[in-house]
């Protein structure tokens, strides 16, 4: 099973009702399981998969995180993706200062936020020396494989 295939399979999983799937396929082996919707903190960790009923509220207990005042389809420029399905946290802990914000100077390999995917934390690096000019997801919001998280300028 190739690495698109293994994108597919999880994209149509999310969007199913299913709440559980195995697959096992000569020496390759995948399960898929979805939790309960629950309330995300640093300290008890839960992937979710589900799209959050009103993203454009932040959390009261999380700093705001400066928003894009463009219009979502007037958007332009390069953008940092998401990698994979999960939860992203612009922040190590929610007491701690976001890795990165709006109008910050970074360099290939700094890491500019983290996504939680099954209870692991995937560090979210930049691929190139950019200024971020946009963050385009709020703090603990679930995002997708190819969700644009921040939007940068090449430096």
């Amino acid at each position: 099973m190739n690495l698109a295939e293994i994108k597919k399979l999880i994209e149509l999983f999310n969007n199913s009702e299913i709440g559980r799937l195995s697959l096992k396929q000569d020496d390759f082996e995948l399960k898929l399981d979805k939790l309960p919707q629950t309330l995300v903190s640093h300290q008890i960790q839960s992937p979710q998969a589900l799209a959050p009923s009103n993203p454009q509220t932040p959390s009261p207990s999380l700093p705001q995180s400066p928003q894009s005042s463009q219009a979502p389809c007037v958007e332009s420029g390069d953008f940092i993706t998401s990698p994979m399905v999960g939860t992203f946290y612009r922040c190590p802990s929610p007491d701690a200062a976001p890795y990165a914000n709006v109008g910050d100077t970074v360099k290939k390999g700094q890491t500019i936020g983290i996504i939680e995917a099954m209870k692991i934390m995937n560090e979210i690096e930049a691929e190139y020396d950019c200024k971020i000019v946009a963050i385009e997801v709020n703090d603990a919001q679930p995002v997708e494989y190819g969700t644009k998280l921040v939007r940068v300028e090449k430096i």
